[in-house]
């Protein structure tokens, strides 16, 4: 472990020349690229320098106990050791997680989907739950969630809902919120108390910088219309809301969430650049046989990932087995302990994968 880390030590520190000369500086997808890996590399560095300190403390500390005949000194030293080699084996695991391969998606913000699936009304209410789960969490979090674009249900909640989310390795955080979401629970519509189950899907989208894909913008058309609220009622007079269509892919994206056209067509290419990023993403997986089939799934948003259990209060996780029941509470935001046994999981199939 220690030669890898001194390789990566070496290869911050030529980074760190790299990224100061003129031809990174002038070069914006290379400028992008080395500080992404100064930051990547920023934290197993710094985590390594502590590592090293620490041993160097407990080799003072052992060579003290071998040597020194004061029996208070010795136990002073004896309690130094102890306390060094449990603060060791806890850094060492530490760094043992950030040399697993990371994703390189993981250091973006991204673009947060959710849509009503089966269910009706129901699954717009469950939808519009969803959403404000994942704005509790990032309120939380300290993270910055904007709303784009939604379609409000008849009965309440959204047949769909798309936002940003930004803030630091927001896709690392999140990405495993991609997939189906289910619910057990009586609905409001519901007169005789029986439970129904509906579903909503999440897609968590990385947001793809402007040098990652080369839009050409006569391959996309734009209309304007007036942007409209709940029931349809005009929010502005003014034609501000964006609709663009990739005409090669026939995807269609619309922002209203301005009143400002250009920070709405901003807005709106930003989540068409994601989707297109996403597409080509996953064909470059494909191409080479990457396509990871790990127990927390491919991250499709066909796969079905969580069931929320109102009857017994219960939430569980089905590519983990992971459950529990604190319903409210996660309804209410506290949703990392799923995304952090997610991340365990993955990466102690990449260390097995490793190893191997």
């Amino acid at each position: 472990m220690i030669d890898k880390l001194e390789a990566i030590k070496q290869r911050f520190e030529e980074v760190a020349q790299l990224i100061v000369q003129p031809e990174a500086v002038t070069n914006m997808q290379k400028f992008s690229k080395l500080s992404k890996e100064y930051k990547d590399l920023e934290k197993i560095v710094t985590r390594y320098n502590a590592y090293s300190l620490l041993l160097q403390n407990t080799d003072s500390a052992r060579h003290m106990l071998e040597t020194e005949k004061d029996p208070d000194f010795r136990e002073l030293a004896k309690a130094e050791l102890e306390e060094l080699t449990t603060r060791r084996e806890a850094m060492e695991e530490a760094i043992r997680d950030l040399l697993v391969p990371k994703d390189p998606n993981d250091s973006k913000n991204v673009v947060l989907e959710i849509r009503a699936g089966t269910g009706g009304d129901e699954a717009a209410l469950f939808a519009g739950d969803l959403y404000r789960m994942y704005q509790r969490f990032c309120e939380k979090k300290g993270l910055r969630m904007e709303t784009l674009d939604f379609a409000e249900g008849a009965a309440g909640g959204y047949k769909e809902i798309i936002s940003t989310v930004s803030g630091e390795d927001v896709y690392g955080l999140m990405k495993f919120e991609s997939g189906v979401h289910r619910v057990q629970r009586v609905p409001t519509t519901e007169t005789q108390g029986r439970v129904h189950t509906s579903a909503a899907t999440v897609a968590v989208l990385p947001e793809a910088e402007e040098v990652e894909v080369d839009l050409n913008m006569n391959d996309i058309r734009k209309d304007i219309f007036c942007a409209s609220g709940p029931g349809g009622q005009s929010v502005n007079t003014t034609k501000s809301a964006i609709r663009l269509t990739h005409i090669p892919s026939g995807i269609v994206v619309q922002c209203q969430d301005e009143k400002s056209q250009m920070k709405n067509f901003e807005k709106a290419l930003k989540v068409l650049r994601s989707r297109i990023y996403e597409i080509e993403w996953q064909k470059h997986h494909d191409e080479v046989g990457a396509q990871r089939r790990s127990m927390v799934g491919s991250g499709d948003r066909s796969d079905k990932i969580r069931t929320y259990n109102y009857p017994q209060g219960r939430v569980t996780d089905h590519r983990i087995g992971f459950t529990v029941h604190n319903l409210s509470a996660v309804m209410d935001g506290d949703v990392e302990d799923f995304m952090e046994q997610l991340r365990i999981a993955e990466n102690a199939e990449k260390m097995k994968e490793g190893a191997m």
